[in-house]
């Protein structure tokens, strides 16, 4: 036949635009509009409800940025509708914009109960199907008129929309019609009917005789509808369909579980109080559509948007809670928040798990057995061994298919850790976490599925997400007609855990991926607001000593335990985790009100440390110097004699201050620090020229080389400003070698520099009793898209590196063999970083950083050999979404350890972040309450159980990456009692009572096992 197919797609579009789809709605009446506009931040229902309002028409601007105005709704429906459906359409103003990113409302009844939210792709609400004519329609609508931050069509563009305080006060919208409508269900299924094959049909093959089945179909329903009587002849236009669209799949055809979806950012574009009121709008929308749709299912995971709804909207979440016990609405994911896997520290990502989990089962009684990640940049190695310790046994991401350079070679497949834990994992080969229901989507997920040699299955998040907003009506629709239609995979409606279920019965043995699962995209999510980074891991730090200094008080002094506060601030902690807010892609409001949480936290739990370390030390003058690391910190000389080393969570007294290497003028300039382990010489740029292992008689700087470099590099990314940071970044840099000044600072160096619009002042720094050069950095940075990192070149043939991950490390790769490799060109650490050659390395430690990127070059001449160079990214200046990013004074804490070992890494790595507390008290010495005989062995959490029982929680890992044996000892605990526990706290059922001997826990280990622990009370 003549290959007409461009012209019917082209007829169709034009037809279903100008004519069908307005015809589903043929007539119509306005209702009434009235308005009122809060004069601050959001208020409650009740208040808004009962607020004075005032005419509008539509065509009037209104909704100042980030404002809420509540408008009232009435109307009378018509009579002569009666016998009917009705529904009214409500157009705020929407723009074309993706919905969650403009203009949203949540629509009320006069006693504040909510009827469902609105949104650009979701503008009705039901009156009546029948109506019986004149009934009294009277609503009123929270609208929040939050700003498209890409209004001006140039995508990043800085904007001062992204903080209140900011965005001035220009009405953002221009009110449209809301009106009453009749609603023409025949013509709405001839548009679902249109669009599902429409959408199918360029997706089938050319020599196929579907494709060419379906246009003929299609081009015989245009015919019969009628342009000037579409309401008349739309169903005769549908039975011109109906075989093709009854003409059911093959029984070969792949086989989707749509899951209903609205992944909601907890914080992104919008702030965090925003997000309360999208998880509202979008509840009360997918509740609505579950009492419509008998077959459809809905997901939503993140614990903490299930507990904003308990406690800010009970109705909405009543309503929720039904849906749950009907097996209807499924909460997933078993995390408090959907937060980012490389940053968060070992006992943080662990406690996602805790408290989304706990969450989970307490209020609904569902034991989640997946993590629900779709959208997290990247996974952290450790992450497997902590769902399975969780109780959990899947994963699902969607964002790995959003590498630039490399395409994952697997959708369904098991990951393993680094202790050799596997989870099965999927990736939805439909590439969004998004779905719209669209032939284009469904066909592409259906092509796409890389194990179609062995297994069937994929999933499909179904609905819009980010902003929020969910599954309509209309995707609801197309799925349903999609159920088993020729030419397309089957969809069903199914819960992710059916789905799982089945994905794993038929693929019993799938392929397994090892170690991290790295997203080549968005790398500067590890560096971007430096604020918020140091923040988390201090509120990480703080916690683990609140807990650890808490718990030793309740168990030698009786001190209350504050349970109730340190769960308040976990979950606080947890929720700035989420993966646009830790990662710093968030606007300036998000990473101005979580600066200032984070200081809120931090002295909130100093004030909890403080209580109890002065509860163990009594009234007194004698000085005690308390360790919260796990390892013991060395010896402090005092008259001559070593004042002995302060145990790993103990308490020693100090009889004096120790200080530091005096330093001493150097031949050509600049000094050096000589402590008889460790000789450093810093030239006259304040760079150090020379770290010198006296013991190894090694140099650690590569030949005519200078570490404690900072490096200023451009850095201006194609695309994602705050997310991303370009390899070609590195074609230009600059070396700050300038320096301002070059002065003692009592035992330390002080180095001032100033570039550009900035100032650096550095203070180095060697102890008496270490191998270590301590570098503590302050800047006041005012660069525009600029990248500053702090270079340390060292003389260590390396083909791989370590750096520090959730519960132990992860090697990567020093060369570039590959395209995997090269892609890795700035990745995660958490504590510390390491190289080394057998026998000798160097630790790279820091107490805030998380970028850095670790390359080698190749040395010739007299000093010919390799550079191994390792660089922590600093600071960053990208002007999207938060035009300010960075500016202003920050500081971080780097140290250079020549001649450790990874376990020295591991120890220099906690010491740096838990350092080490000056109390006054009485007592001689508090023991330790946890000791572990193996410095392998490493305590990451003392705590007393959630439970409020009086149990102790210990938590340890094996850090070196090697087999290790050793005892848990614990005061004041029962011997022969001791349960190994999941994170929960619940005794595992697939492991045994653990050998006990001399009041302590025999623990054989294997390389990054991590254990949890509980002993009871005597």
């Amino acid at each position: 036949m003549h290959d007409d197919r461009n012209l019917v797609e082209a007829r169709l579009e034009r037809v279903l635009r100008e004519r069908i789809r307005p015809a589903v709605h043929p007539e119509s009446t306005p209702l009434a509009v009235e308005i009122w506009s809060t004069p601050g931040e959001p208020v409650p229902v009740a208040e808004g409800l009962a607020a004075p309002t005032r005419p509008i028409a539509p065509g009037t601007p209104w909704g100042t940025p980030w404002g809420t105005s509540w408008f009232k709704v009435t109307g009378t429906v018509p009579a002569e509708w009666s016998g009917r459906t009705v529904e009214a359409v409500l157009d705020l103003g929407f723009t074309p914009r993706t919905p969650g990113f403009q203009c949203e409302g949540l629509v009320h009844l006069p006693d504040g109960t909510p009827v469902k939210g609105l949104h650009p792709r979701n503008t009705y609400v039901r009156v009546g199907s029948p109506v019986t004519g004149e009934e009294q329609v009277h609503w009123r609508i929270e609208a929040a008129s939050n700003p498209d931050l890409d209004a001006s069509g140039v995508p990043f563009r800085p904007t001062p929309m992204g903080d209140r305080a900011t965005a001035g006060d220009v009405p953002q919208y221009v009110l449209g019609q809301l009106r009453l409508a009749v609603f023409d269900e025949t013509v709405w299924n001839l548009v679902m009917d249109l669009e599902v094959l429409g959408e199918l049909m360029p997706e089938l093959p050319l020599d196929g005789g579907r494709r060419w089945e379906i246009l003929r179909a299609v081009g015989r329903a245009l015919d019969a509808v009628d342009l000037q009587d579409v309401n008349g002849t739309a169903q005769a236009a549908r039975d011109e369909l109906a075989a093709v669209l009854a003409t059911p799949a093959a029984s070969t055809a792949h086989r989707i579980s749509a899951v209903g979806h609205a992944h909601i950012d907890s914080a992104w574009l919008w702030p965090l109080r925003e997000t309360v009121r999208k998880v509202a709008r979008t509840a009360s929308n997918m509740t609505a559509l579950l009492e419509d749709e008998p077959d459809f299912v809905f997901a939503m995971s993140q614990a903490q948007q299930y507990a904003w709804l308990k406690e800010h909207r009970p109705e909405v979440y009543a309503r929720v809670k039904k849906a749950v016990a009907d097996g209807r609405f499924v909460p997933v994911g078993g995390m408090w928040v959907e937060s980012d896997t490389n940053m968060p520290g070992s006992e943080a990502m662990a406690r996602q798990f805790v408290h989304g989990k706990r969450f989970f089962l307490e209020e609904f009684g569902i034991e989640n057995d997946e993590a629900w990640l779709p959208d997290t940049f990247g996974f952290a190695a450790g992450l497997p061994q902590i769902i399975r310790a969780a109780g959990a046994k899947r994963l699902l991401t969607q964002k790995i298919s959003w590498s630039r350079t490399n395409r994952f070679p697997h959708h369904t497949f098991q990951w393993e850790g680094i202790d050799g834990s596997r989870v099965f994992t999927h990736f939805p080969p439909v590439d969004s976490y998004n779905c719209e229901m669209t032939g284009r989507q469904i066909a592409h997920a259906a092509r796409n599925f890389k194990e179609k040699g062995v297994a069937t299955r994929s999933l499909a998040p179904t609905g819009y997400g980010d902003g929020g907003g969910g599954t309509t009506r209309e995707m609801v629709a197309k799925a349903a007609r999609m159920r088993s239609l020729e030419g397309a995979p089957t969809v069903e409606w199914e819960a992710p855990a059916d789905f799982f279920a089945k994905a794993e019965a038929e693929y019993p043995d799938p392929p397994v991926w090892v170690g991290e699962l790295y997203l080549e995209l968005h790398r500067a999510t590890l560096t971007s607001q430096a604020g918020t980074k140091r923040g988390n891991r201090r509120s990480e730090s703080l916690l683990t000593e609140a807990e650890l200094w808490a718990t030793t008080a309740a168990v030698r002094t009786g001190t209350p335990y504050p349970y109730q506060d340190l769960d308040r601030i976990w979950k606080t902690v947890l929720l700035h985790q989420f993966h646009d807010i830790l990662p710093g892609s968030s606007i300036a409001w998000v990473h101005r009100e979580a600066r200032e949480t984070y200081a809120r936290l931090a002295e909130e739990l100093e004030g909890i440390i403080a209580g109890a370390q002065c509860a163990l030390a009594g009234e007194g003058t004698r000085e005690l110097v308390f360790n919260s690391a796990p390892h013991a910190r060395g010896g402090i000389p005092a008259g001559g004699a070593s004042a002995g080393a302060a145990p790993g969570g103990g308490v020693i007294p100090v009889p004096r201050e120790s200080g530091g290497v005096v330093p001493v003028p150097r031949e050509g300039g600049g000094y050096v620090l000589d402590n008889g382990l460790l000789r450093v010489e810093i030239d006259g740029r304040g760079l150090v020229v020379s770290a010198y292992d006296l013991a190894a008689d090694r140099e650690a700087i590569a030949p005519g080389q200078a570490a404690n470099l900072l490096q200023l590099h451009p850095d201006f990314p194609n695309q994602w400003d705050a997310w991303d940071v370009d390899a070609f970044y590195r074609n230009v840099g600059t070396d700050l070698t300038d320096v301002s000044e070059l002065t003692l600072d009592g035992t330390a160096v002080r180095v001032e520099r100033s570039f550009g619009g900035s100032r650096v002042s550095q203070l180095l720094s060697v102890p008496t009793d270490a191998k270590r050069l301590d570098i503590d950095t302050e800047v006041d940075w005012h660069e525009r898209e600029r990248f500053l990192k702090l270079a340390f070149p060292l003389d260590v043939k390396a083909d791989r590196y370590a750096a520090e991950t959730q519960f132990g490390h992860v090697y990567r790769p020093t060369h570039q063999n590959t395209s995997w490799e090269w892609a890795k060109f700035e990745a995660c650490n958490h504590r510390f970083l390491y190289v080394d050659e057998p026998g000798w390395g160097v630790a790279v430690v820091n107490d805030a950083t998380y970028g850095h990127d670790v390359t080698r070059s190749v040395r010739t001449g007299p000093d010919a050999g390799t550079t191994t160079t390792v660089r922590a990214s600093l600071l960053r200046a990208p002007r999207y979404p938060d035009p300010e990013t960075d500016q202003g004074v920050h500081r971080f804490r780097h140290a250079l350890v020549p001649g450790a070992t990874i376990g020295d890494a591991v120890r220099e790595g906690h010491r740096a972040n838990l350092p080490e507390r000056r109390v006054d008290g009485a007592v001689g010495a508090v023991a330790p309450l946890v000791t572990v005989d193996n410095d392998a062995v490493v305590l990451s959490a003392v705590k007393l159980a959630d439970d409020r029982s009086g149990d102790l929680v210990v938590r340890v890992y094996e850090a070196h990456g090697g087999r290790a044996r050793a005892t848990v000892r614990a005061a004041g605990f029962a011997a022969g009692r001791a349960v190994l526990t999941d994170l929960l706290e619940r005794p595992r059922t697939d492991a045994e009572r653990p050998r006990e001997v001399d009041s302590g826990v025999v623990l054989a280990l294997r390389p990054f096992q991590m254990v949890t622990l509980r002993l009871p009370r005597v």
